[in-house]
């Protein structure tokens, strides 16, 4: 059961930083911070646009990437407000 947990982590990472990647907020962001875009992005992308695409760990990842971009522009957004 935790080799799952470590996965999903390991995904989260890689979907956070393809985000951070897109957002070119992505040399701001620190490993921590790619893994929790990925996975609330991952959560928010399936949510809203379900689960279609290739999945890994569980993640569909097109959605996925799509909910971390926005989860990152937000973040950013809120960021750089203050």
């Amino acid at each position: 059961m935790s080799m799952s947990w470590i996965w999903v982590l390991i995904v989260g990472a890689i979907i956070g930083a393809i985000a951070g990647a897109i957002t070119n907020q992505g040399k701001s962001m620190g490993c921590a911070a790619n893994i929790i875009a990925g996975l609330v992005g991952s959560s928010l992308g399936q949510a809203l646009l379900g689960d279609f695409g290739p999945q890994v760990a569980g993640m569909a990842v097109i959605p996925s990437i799509i909910g971390a971009v926005i989860i990152v522009w937000i973040v950013a957004f809120i960021i750089n407000r203050i």
